[in-house]
């Protein structure tokens, strides 16, 4: 179903936003994840507790990368954000910033395996794939 203005007229909503849209799938996905795999390894007791105190002991190689990558996530997730609104808002979105936008979708997609299945260098060169992408939009909201 396609969305409608006052006037009846489908509403268009610009691809950056769309990608926008696919990211914050991207952050849910990675706390579920996160979380998933965190209380297999923790137990459900744990979960569905107070935690109060967390079992060190049990928490397995794969638990503390994915944190990590959450973590990362959500250090750059803000800022693309900010710039791919600032853009919109500013009627600044044009090819190269639908180009950045997928590239930080893209290279954060990729990163959560990475980073999981513990790639050293090639998980950094995805992250600067992602800061790369980010920098489009903000390049063009700056020109």
């Amino acid at each position: 179903m396609c969305a409608r203005a006052a006037n009846g007229r489908p509403v268009i909503v610009a691809i950056e936003l769309k990608i926008l849209g696919y990211a914050v799938l991207l952050g849910l996905a990675q706390i579920l994840l996160t979380a998933f795999v965190r209380t297999r390894a923790y137990g459900a007791s744990w979960n569905t507790g107070a935690r109060d105190t967390t079992p060190t002991d049990r928490k397995t190689p794969l638990v503390g990368r994915l944190e990590r990558a959450q973590a990362n996530f959500f250090e750059t997730f803000p800022l693309f954000a900010a710039a791919v609104l600032a853009c919109a808002a500013a009627g600044r979105l044009n090819h190269p910033t639908e180009l950045g936008c997928w590239l930080y979708l893209g290279a954060r997609l990729a990163y959560v395996p990475l980073y999981a299945a513990g790639v050293p260098y090639l998980r950094t060169l995805v992250w600067g794939l992602s800061i790369l992408g980010l920098l489009h939009p903000l390049a063009r909201l700056l020109m």
